[in-house]
């Protein structure tokens, strides 16, 4: 019994031996200290055992150091994986989270997530920790889970300091100069208003004009022989020229109204007569034409009085001249009443000073650039001058008078052509002269940055009301398949929107055919604002949708063919030129270009162009007419064929016509004859007067009283309804 006691001793021993060796190994691993073989004396069992030396204190130092390190990152691991406290039970949450940054923000772990997830159409197996949610499936997992969710906010940008220019104070009274006055010429066209002005400059712009209609603002100084100066701006008088007549009437002193007198009053007439009381801008009435033998004067005058202008001759205050702008009767007497007026008005301005002007008008030319024609309202304009507009800037390099000719400076109420704008600014736009280019561009960086504010703005609102939109819907139709899991609910999408995806390059070809895209070219700013004003009253989307790619001022370039084909489309240019290389380029990739120089005649164009676009309309055409008298049944074969007895009381029968059976003035039936007998002959037509049988579906019953109508089918073209107010 001592023996095997003895024994399990030594096995005992033996065990806590081989425990040290491998403690020993693995430390030696870490610090690399020598060991050498000892006997246990105290326990004489035969075996050696591995002891460690005495361990150096820097290499146990260095042994430690290790562990430490490791149980530190464990502690700051759990510090991080501690649950974020909630406020009030709401989550904050971004668009794109992944499954870990969830579990994070609600404070829980991620198989909360996971069994949150079992409710979405999202397979499990393919979510990981780093798997990426969607804001759609963020949100229902917090509601899941008895939470609310709150959108993060972005980080807020620093407030950027407001770096715009303004206009200088009032200017000291003692500093005021007399100035020219700035008269307008308004009225409806074709009412003379360039030839009065031709006359006055003894020029020839209305040979120059497209049409004899006046396109764009014309600025001119006209010279009186008394040594006065008057600043004539020349408005179009056409309907699609309304904002250019309303900015011509903004920086105007007097507006000089033009009415032919066989004509009277018409529409542009009453509209210039509401711009000019908008601008609070006196009156002068021109009645033009009174060389001609219908011309009266006095029908004029009565007409006015309905729209409150009131002539002195009706113990008004405005002053009425008949005139003859051709012959050049009585110009003079109204060049007088204009300047008397002015002098009236007791028109001054600071000619000292940073200039501020208005731009009338912006176009490009092909050797100078971006050019303006701007009436000069404070401070003289000269060469080198930093002026700014809008959101571009220049520095000016030019200056022109209206004949062309070079000039070194412009003062208040002269009107002057600008040269050395980086881009055109458009018209209307306010001028501010600055210090310094450095001024400048700050001034166009602040605009720039307050339009994109703006429009982000607005982007943002449609963003949201396009997800709550789309929101809704998805809930709707989640909610009818909620009973479902999610495999199912797939399935029944699937079969739900199959149609559509087979449907879409058919839905594609139609878009393209219905659309039109435009690509339009202009000489000036305000002829393409003109246009696009026209364009923005178009109505009939149903019919044609049309789509303005681009626009902008020049000649046709290469860039507008490309975009033309990229689109499908069609450019049309106005006052614009076309070389013969982008004519070849444009012929050969099939690209149409319409130019015009009047601008009625470029919407007539337009119109029949949609008209293309528009699918042919089928009509169907009457033949003839017959009256069922009888009805019988013939046996052909097994089957029964119901036949009618007519008679043709109108037109004729053609068998290779489509026909409709019409009871109680209702169609029933619309095909093509089965057959069509004479007298038991097969026949072709049966005429006027004439009895037939004719049967036309075998499972269609025929009752005494229909009307049988034989028809042609005809496609025509439609035409748009869309009505521009031409």
């Amino acid at each position: 019994m001592n023996q095997g006691l003895l024994l399990r001793f030594e096995n005992l021993v033996q065990l806590r031996g081989a425990f040290w060796q491998l403690r020993a190994l693995s430390s030696r691993e870490v610090c690399g200290a020598q060991w050498k073989p000892v006997q246990l004396s105290a326990h004489p069992v035969g075996s050696l055992l591995l002891h460690p030396q005495l361990w150096p204190k820097h290499r146990l130092i260095s042994a430690t150091l290790p562990q430490c390190r490791h149980l530190a990152t464990k502690e700051e691991t759990k510090k991080k994986r501690k649950k974020i406290p909630l406020t009030r039970g709401e989550v904050e949450i971004r668009q794109k989270m992944t499954v870990r940054e969830l579990a994070q923000a609600m404070g829980k772990d991620i198989d909360h997530i996971y069994e949150a997830l079992l409710y979405t159409d999202i397979n499990l197996d393919s979510v990981e920790p780093a798997s990426i949610l969607h804001e759609d499936h963020i949100k229902m997992i917090v509601q899941k889970s008895g939470m609310k969710y709150k959108s993060a906010k972005l980080k807020e940008e620093k407030e950027r300091k407001n770096t715009d220019v303004v206009k200088r104070p009032p200017a000291d009274p003692a500093v005021l100069t007399p100035r020219p006055p700035v008269v307008t010429i308004l009225g409806h066209v074709d009412h003379g208003k360039t030839t009065l002005l031709d006359s006055l400059r003894k020029t020839q712009m209305v040979s120059m004009e497209a049409g004899g209609i006046t396109q764009h603002i014309g600025a001119f100084i006209v010279y009186m022989p008394s040594g006065e100066k008057i600043t004539f701006l020349d408005t179009p008088g056409h309907a699609a020229f309304s904002a250019m007549r309303a900015r011509g009437t903004n920086v105007t002193d007097i507006v000089i109204l033009v009415v032919a007198a066989e004509d009277g009053v018409m529409q542009q007439t009453i509209e210039s007569i509401q711009h000019a009381k908008n601008a609070g801008v006196p009156l002068i009435l021109a009645i033009n034409k009174c060389d001609k033998p219908e011309a009266d004067p006095e029908r004029v005058k009565k007409e006015l009085l309905a729209h409150d202008v009131v002539c002195e001759d009706f113990g008004g205050d405005v002053q009425a001249i008949n005139i003859s702008a051709l012959k050049g009767e009585n110009l003079m007497v109204l060049a007088e009443a204009t300047v008397a007026l002015a002098e009236m008005l007791e028109l001054k301005a600071d000619a000292t000073g940073l200039v501020e002007g208005t731009i009338i008008e912006s176009r490009k030319d092909k050797g100078k650039g971006p050019l303006t024609t701007a009436i000069i309202q404070r401070g003289t304009l000269r060469k080198g001058c930093v002026l700014v507009a809008g959101k571009t800037w220049a520095k000016v390099r030019f200056l022109f008078n209206e004949n062309g000719k070079p000039v070194d400076a412009a003062s208040p109420g002269i009107p002057v052509e600008i040269m050395g704008w980086k881009e055109s600014p458009s018209a209307g736009d306010e001028i501010l002269e600055v210090e310094s280019e450095q001024r400048a561009q700050e001034v166009v960086a602040w605009r720039t940055y307050v339009e994109q504010q703006e429009k982000m703005k607005k982007d943002l609102e449609v963003i949201e009301a396009k997800q709550k939109e789309h929101r809704l819907e998805y809930e709707k139709k989640h909610q009818k398949l909620a009973h479902l899991t999610w495999r199912q609910r797939k399935a029944v999408l699937y079969k739900a929107n199959k149609h559509l995806m087979f449907s879409r390059p058919k839905e594609r070809t139609e878009m393209d055919e219905n659309t039109l895209s435009l690509i339009v070219k202009g000489d000036v700013d305000g002829s393409v604002e003109a246009i696009l004003n026209i364009l923005d009253s178009y109505d009939c989307e149903d019919e044609c949708k049309l789509d303005i790619v681009y626009f902008g001022m020049g000649d046709i370039s290469e860039n507008d063919i490309n975009l033309a084909e990229a689109f499908n489309g069609v450019i049309f240019g106005f006052s614009v030129k076309a070389n013969e290389s982008i004519k070849k380029l444009a012929d050969k990739k099939g690209i149409k270009i319409k130019l015009h120089n009047i601008i009625y005649k470029l919407i007539e164009d337009l119109k029949d162009e949609l008209n293309c676009r528009l699918p042919p309309a089928v009509v169907e055409t009457t033949i003839g007419e017959a009256s069922v008298l009888d009805t019988f049944s013939v046996t052909v074969g097994k089957n029964k064929i119901p036949v009618a007895g007519c008679r043709v009381h109108k037109g004729l029968l053609d068998r290779k016509m489509k026909f409709k059976l019409i009871r109680n003035r209702d169609v029933i039936w619309k095909g093509c004859l089965s057959s069509l007998k004479h007298h038991k002959d097969d026949v072709q037509v049966i005429k006027t007067g004439m009895d037939c049988g004719l049967s036309l579906d075998k499972n269609l019953e025929f009752s005494i009283g229909d009307e049988i109508i034989c028809f042609e089918e005809k496609e025509v073209q439609q035409t748009t309804s869309w009505d521009p107010g031409f």
